[in-house]
């Protein structure tokens, strides 16, 4: 089984090189790795050009945003199984890919596999800010504002064939669109991986807090296009995550 990583990235020279690496030292070889670039000014070019010799597909020019960059990506891609890792993150150790290959590999019916995850602080000292322990799937659970977290979703490239690209009507959380399409719209077949995939720095693309109240504002937006009942289940997705915080910091 091959599997295709994608790696979007603009200006990210400070932690480019660890979602490299992270991915580079996983123990299945069997792996296409992808970077689409955004024309970086910043020095983040150079770095990706040093392991360019171990990445598959490699493109560095302007586009419309994160999400425009993983629709290339997905585009480029040749692999069974798609997924991505964000420049801002890695994978929590060298097995997630094999997990991920052993899941698909239990169920011929699967179509998408997701885990765990965890947020740590942006710096040195990494420290652990919230812990998504996704469970298992359950269509119930996405109507009440649940859903896996992004980085850890793996799907076959059937299934996107399929079902489509990010939404670029949606700016900065098509991820959502996204994945309510393929779990609610099309109830694809999940499994889950009760195991830790991946792990996120606070800061970074997907959780700058300066974007959190248009996140918000878009999130409803989404789940009111697929017809669900947007302000209560946006309230509800915004209490599983202040939960999974609070959790943690009381913890400490």
């Amino acid at each position: 089984m091959r599997i295709s990583i994608i790696t979007v990235c603009y200006n990210r020279v400070f932690t480019i090189e660890k979602a490299i690496q992270s991915v580079l030292t996983q123990n299945y070889h069997n792996i296409e790795y992808i970077i689409v670039d955004g024309n970086s000014t910043d020095g983040t070019k150079a770095i990706i050009e040093t392991y360019q010799d171990r990445i598959s597909q490699y493109i560095s020019e302007p586009d419309q945003g994160m999400y425009d960059a993983i629709n290339k990506g997905l585009q480029l891609a040749t692999g069974d199984v798609i997924g991505l890792m964000h420049s801002d993150d890695e994978f929590y150790d060298a097995h997630a890919i094999s997990k991920i290959v052993a899941s698909f590999e239990q169920d011929s019916k699967t179509e998408g596999v997701y885990g765990d995850g965890i947020y740590v602080s942006n710096d040195s000292e990494e420290r652990l800010i919230r812990n998504r322990i996704g469970g298992a799937f359950s269509l119930e659970k996405v109507k009440s504002g649940w859903l896996p977290l992004h980085p850890t979703v793996y799907l076959s490239k059937s299934v996107i064939n399929k079902h489509g690209l990010y939404n670029l009507d949606f700016k900065i959380a098509s991820d959502t669109e996204f994945l309510l399409r393929y779990l609610y719209k099309y109830k694809i077949k999940m499994s889950y991986i009760d195991s830790y995939i991946v792990k996120m720095r606070m800061g970074g693309m997907s959780t700058n807090a300066k974007r959190a109240l248009e996140v918000l504002q878009e999130d409803y937006k989404i789940y009111k296009y697929h017809g669900l009942a947007a302000f209560r289940v946006v309230f509800q997705k915004k209490t599983i995550a202040l939960k999974q915080y609070l959790k943690i910091k009381n913890e400490n």
